[in-house]
């Protein structure tokens, strides 16, 4: 039967993981939110003059 306590005391994560998890921490990243904020800026500024991207109906 296997000893999960004794397989648990020798793991070691591989070096990749936490490599990886170095640099994934370390960046700046935006959330959903700060890129919808940015793209509606972004579409505001292109969009002046216009009725907001909308058609009007006629």
């Amino acid at each position: 039967m296997i000893n999960f306590e004794e397989e648990l005391k020798k793991f070691h994560p591989s070096l990749e993981l936490d490599e990886a998890r170095g640099v994934i921490e370390d960046q700046d990243l935006d959330d959903v939110a700060d890129v919808l904020v940015d793209m509606f800026r972004r579409s505001g500024a292109e969009g002046k003059g216009r009725s907001g991207g909308r058609r009007e109906r006629r």
